[in-house]
């Protein structure tokens, strides 16, 4: 089903499919552009589009690793930040152009309402890069890590824990379409359980902007609502799962209640180290950034997405057939939580920080 293409040495592999973020920095997205004296720099510069810079990640991971990539390949790299807000994006990626940018690079805060924006780039002959998160444009180029596959992984994890009970599901936001494609791959582990009614879904919710203020909320509510009867959390990201556990820490039921989670935030990390949460999807977001800054800079001598290197046809819930990387994510529990101290993800103080000894072996 997949044709392995890379393998890194941080068990990451890079892959084609043909199916199918942390506290704030207060921080600014930065312009850098290339000291190569090469033709490119004065050519190739790639604008990105952040949804909402004050989220760690992007800053801290993803942004690096892209610039990293564009200036490597002579080019320059040009940024601005939406905050949130999807109509101030549309007119980021108008500014973007106007800056000189060859090819965009955007991460939708909302994927339909930036469609507009998007085909006007294209049509002007600026190639997009859908970063992270889809936009349902036939000519973009969608780099992301296969996040059925990430679902499908968290659920895993929780199911195996607790196979038979009471689930609630806390999904992100709505208008993106990750929130879905998380939920079908964990609807592959516990459908059929569902069906038996070994496991019921006593609440399941989408949550604004992934915010982990509103998770807590649902999850409270959930709990209330259900008598604190509830016995795993699917949670579909870790700042979200920050959020449920602390509802469950209030209710005295943090670490009884299988968690899930995806990203490799450096809490909750340290929350499977502890034992609150089960699992942490680890997506290696400097791979990401490097693939889709390697892209950008092929996309600069060709703008057609399907001769970037690595691209394999997807389709879209919306019955559109993209070019496509995706990305294998790796499950973190407290059974390999190395992987993230050998690959320099997050020391060891940070993984270990309260953890009592001998509650993870990586924590000694």
């Amino acid at each position: 089903m997949r044709r392995q293409l890379v393998a890194l040495a941080t068990g990451f592999t890079l892959i084609v499919s043909a199916c199918g973020g942390g506290g704030g920095s207060g921080s600014s997205p930065t312009t850098a552009a290339s000291s190569s004296p090469s033709a490119a720099a004065a050519t190739c510069t790639v604008g990105v589009s952040w949804n909402n810079y004050q989220e760690e990640r992007w800053a801290k991971w993803d942004e690096p690793a892209i610039k990293a990539a564009i200036a490597a390949g002579g080019g320059k790299y040009v940024s601005n930040d939406a905050k949130s807000s999807a109509e101030t994006q549309a007119s980021n990626v108008d500014n973007l152009i106007s800056q000189g940018a060859k090819v965009l690079i955007i991460l939708a805060q909302d994927g339909t309402a930036i469609k507009p924006s998007v085909a006007k780039a294209i049509q002007n002959g600026v190639p997009v890069i859908a970063y992270d998160r889809l936009i349902e444009d036939p000519k973009a180029l969608y780099i992301t890590f296969d996040n059925v596959l990430v679902g499908k992984l968290e659920a895993q994890a929780v199911f195996a824990a607790k196979p038979k009970g009471n689930y609630a599901i806390i999904k992100g936001n709505k208008a993106d379409a990750n929130a879905d494609f998380l939920r079908s791959g964990m609807e592959q582990v516990i459908g059929a359980a569902v069906k038996a009614n070994d496991i019921k879904i006593v609440g399941e919710t989408y949550t604004d902007n992934w915010d982990p203020a509103k998770a807590q909320t649902n999850m409270e509510q959930i709990l209330t609502q259900n008598q604190n009867k509830v016995d795993a959390v699917l949670s579909e990201n870790d700042g979200m799962a920050g959020g449920v556990i602390a509802a469950l820490t209030a209710q005295g039921l943090a670490g009884k209640v299988p968690v899930s989670g995806q990203d490799g935030d450096k809490a909750a990390l340290n929350r499977v180290a502890l034992g609150t949460q089960t699992v942490d999807v680890w997506k290696d977001a400097r791979l990401l950034g490097k693939t889709a800054g390697d892209a950008a800079v092929q996309l600069c001598k060709n703008s057609d997405p399907s001769k970037v290197s690595g691209t394999a046809k997807f389709t879209t819930p919306g019955n559109n057939s993209l070019s496509s990387i995706l990305l294998t994510p790796n499950p973190i529990t407290t059974a390999n939580l190395n992987d993230v101290l050998t690959a320099g993800w997050i020391t060891k103080a940070d993984l270990c920080q309260g953890v009592p000894a001998g509650r993870a072996s990586a924590c000694g």
